[in-house]
């Protein structure tokens, strides 16, 4: 009895050693990729790493720094070309310190230019190429594996976009063996629409049942993880915030009387605020110059006057809704299919809903209680808003009160989203330690990390298999020694019972 006491103890010890010895944890195999995103207003170099091993396994990719790089977008340096790359160099150095120097060569990096660069090559090709050829030599120049920059379309932008909150919400996860079944026999997880809004451009994209062959230029097919998905996406060049403000105030321009005058009253801004415009640049940007009208002065000078219904009666002119060659339509003649989901709403629906603070309540506020902040916010005088906000600096200030008008404007009368359906919008700056973004989707989507099959994997972990082996052994051999002591009583025990 003591030596198969001795020899199951000796087991049972033995298959607990291997168990510990094979899952122990193993030293760390990172690897790294950088994604550039070159917005309209600026550029932010991501950093982002992953186990080498589980490259593509879903939900193991994080953000792990962002660099907001200083100055304009590199758009902005279309008078002095030769300077937008030189204007990266700062961040560059802040991902070679982040990123181990003997990983550097095999780190990917990309550049991904949105609409600003749209814009700047629909006015001046030959500058957009020069800013183009600045950034590559820079990124060259760089002690990273350099794997272009380009200029995105917006269908890329919001199908990027869409892919990165749905892999960070982990609705693409993949499974595997017994949790596979499960799944077959409960519904799926649904994706969630992206609703992103930049400087220049906005887009919308959403897997839509209803989604009908009328505008097939607007429908993207993708297979992940061995599941087919339609996507709707459109994006809206001209109608990010910064330029549907230019777009606005073209158009106050234009409804001027026939003898315009040289002050503007915008009820987009706050009262007391003051602004002055040079006609010459003005109408120079593609947004605007097709509403270029003669003047006879050479600045604008405008005044504010803080009056939100104003504003938005205003704004609303810039959706045309009286053609629609579609069963159903956003604006401008843009084919819509019926609203889905949820959607997460990020970068500027992001970041002016929170400036607003309304992104801290646990669940989407209601749509009256978000109008009636916004409306609140913009009749505030322009002297006490800047010293409650004396940090911020004076040029997003003086704009929040026509944004959170605009985002209002845009999803309600462009979209068509109501009272109903505006709890389904959920305003996301990060997902878990990651930015809600087109970027991680365009490395994921470059480096092939989100597999069109689902890989083959047994029924079981290795950790679970030796786990489960190891408690069978437990189980075996307290049966052995119990049915040994049924059987073969020692005299010890014979004894007791005598």
């Amino acid at each position: 009895l003591l030596i198969l006491g001795f020899l199951s103890t000796l087991a049972v010890i033995a298959l607990i050693a291997v168990a510990v010895t094979q899952n122990k944890p193993l030293p760390k195999n990172i690897k790294y990729g950088i994604v550039l995103d070159a917005g309209s207003s600026h550029t932010n170099l991501y950093v982002y790493e992953w186990p080498a091993e589980k490259e593509n396994d879903t939900g193991v990719v994080k953000q792990v720094e962002v660099c907001k790089v200083e100055g304009p977008g590199i758009s902005g340096y279309s008078h002095a070309t030769e300077e937008a790359g030189p204007s990266l160099a700062q961040c560059l150095q802040q991902a070679k310190e982040v990123i181990p120097s003997a990983q550097h060569k095999e780190t990917p990096v990309y550049l991904g230019a949105t609409a600003g660069m749209r814009l700047l090559r629909l006015q001046n090709k030959s500058a957009a190429d020069k800013v183009l050829s600045s950034v590559e030599n820079t990124l060259r120049s760089a002690p990273f594996n350099f794997q272009g920059a380009r200029i995105i379309t917006g269908q890329e932008e919001g199908a990027y976009g869409w892919i990165t909150i749905n892999y960070l919400l982990g609705n693409f996860k993949q499974v595997s063996g017994w949790k596979k079944l499960l799944q077959s026999l409960t519904s799926l997880s649904e994706t969630s629409g992206a609703l992103d809004l930049g400087g220049a451009s906005t887009q919308i994209t959403f897997v839509s049942k209803d989604l009908s062959s009328e505008s097939p230029e607007n429908q993207l097919y993708f297979r992940l993880y061995g599941k087919d998905y339609q996507v709707y996406t459109h994006s809206f060049l001209c109608y990010g915030k910064d330029q549907a403000l230019q777009q606005k105030l073209a158009r106050d321009l234009q409804a001027s009387t026939s003898t315009p005058s040289s002050s503007l009253l915008d009820p987009c801004f706050h009262q007391g605020y003051q602004r002055t415009i040079n006609i010459s640049e003005f109408f120079k940007n593609p947004c605007t110059s097709d509403k270029k009208k003669e003047l006879p002065f050479s600045q604008l000078y405008i005044e504010g006057e803080g009056d939100y219904q104003k504003c938005r009666e205003n704004i609303q002119t810039l959706f045309n809704k009286t053609n629609c060659p579609y069963s159903r339509c956003s604006f401008n003649g843009i084919y819509l299919p019926p609203l889905q989901g949820d959607f997460g709403a990020f970068s500027a629906f992001y970041f002016v809903m929170n400036f607003l603070n309304l992104t801290s309540e646990p669940k989407p506020l209601a749509l009256n209680k978000v109008t009636s902040t916004i409306e609140s916010f913009c009749a505030r005088p322009w002297q006490e808003v800047k010293t409650a906000y004396h940090r911020v600096k004076e040029k997003y200030l003086s704009e929040y009160c026509f944004s959170g008008a605009y985002i209002l404007s845009l999803l309600e009368n462009g979209y068509e989203f109501t009272e109903n359906n505006w709890q389904m919008i959920h305003f996301l700056g990060k997902i878990g330690s990651s930015d809600a973004g087109w970027t991680l989707g365009y490395m994921l989507n470059l480096t092939n990390m989100i597999p069109a099959e689902d890989p083959a994997e047994p029924p079981l972990s290795h950790g679970s298999y030796v786990g489960l082996m190891v408690l069978c052994s437990l189980v075996l051999v307290s049966v052995l020694l119990f049915a040994w002591l049924l059987f073969h009583k020692p005299k010890c025990l014979q004894k007791g019972i005598v």
